[in-house]
């Protein structure tokens, strides 16, 4: 779509990069923010990633963390190349990549990837991901409500503002929901659904015990999905909806940086048996 003109960012919502060094420097990671949200979300995530050598590419989707009339036009199209565009920034400086999401940045996640249109993704990291169809009255009567109403408060679209267990602690999310762009991501979640038992490389699926705005039942059935013991559950018991910014950002750091490590290996792994046997 073209957007035209968009409002300057904040500098707490801007996207973050860093260069990668030591043993973990040729993993890319791609951390990608959920609906209505922002870089500033997993910003403390990415830097403590990038802490640990990995590169790091954490961008900013389109119309999010300017102005909420920015993203009034935009749609889940533009959010999905957006992730696409950083897997292809990390592809030539990195040997694998990892795509990593909160909320509906794990739903992308989940979808380039179970999409096999980019082999370089060695994995994903989903954290309270969308996957089951919303349910109210607000939900059945969203085609009508879209027409008449182009924003809604959070709580109609059975949101919470800063779902966060931590006291004092905002996402920086706005305050408004532009519900053309939120009905283009539900009308998405059965195509993504569909396809996420054709998924080929590893998922965690990290998600919260208590959240307020994806039930949880969205990540088992992530967990049932996904076949060939390909997914592993990481219980989040502290966090609530933004666990990046809550008591386990420090847990899913580690877990994270774990998983990338080992998936990267085994598929270095691989690829050396790989090429052995064509050898021989």
């Amino acid at each position: 779509m073209n957007h035209g003109s968009q409002t300057a960012a904040l500098a707490s919502t801007e996207p973050f990069r860093a260069v990668g060094h030591g043993k973990n420097g040729r993993i890319g990671l791609a951390l990608i923010h959920g609906f209505t949200g922002n870089p500033a979300s997993l910003r403390p995530l990415a830097e403590g990633l990038a802490a640990r050598g990995f590169t790091i590419d954490l961008p900013r989707l389109p119309g999010h963390g300017t102005h909420v009339r920015d993203m009034m036009r935009t749609r889940y199209a533009d959010y999905r190349a957006e992730v696409l565009a950083t897997v292809d920034r990390l592809a030539p400086a990195t040997d694998h990549v990892i795509v990593i999401g909160l909320s509906m940045g794990g739903t992308l996640a989940l979808d380039v990837a179970a999409s096999g249109d980019r082999p370089v993704i060695a994995g994903v990291v989903a954290i309270n991901p969308q996957v089951l169809d919303r349910k109210g009255i607000a939900v059945k009567l969203a085609p009508l409500i879209e027409r008449i109403v182009p924003l809604a408060p959070p709580s109609l679209a059975g949101l919470c503002k800063d779902d966060i267990a931590k006291p004092g602690v905002s996402e920086l999310a706005y305050d408004w929901v532009p519900t053309r762009a939120g009905n283009s991501f539900l009308r998405e979640l059965p195509r993504i659904r569909a396809r996420l038992p054709e998924l080929t490389c590893p998922v965690l699926v990290a998600h919260s015990r208590v959240d307020h705005s994806v039930p949880p039942e969205n990540s088992q059935a992530v967990l049932e999905l996904i076949k060939g013991g390909l997914a592993t559950e990481l219980v989040l018991e502290r966090s609530f909806h933004v666990a990046t910014l809550d008591y386990d950002r420090e847990l899913l750091e580690q877990r994270i940086a774990e998983f990338a490590e080992r998936v990267a290996a085994q598929k270095s792994a691989a690829a050396e048996s790989a090429a052995l046997r064509s050898e021989s």
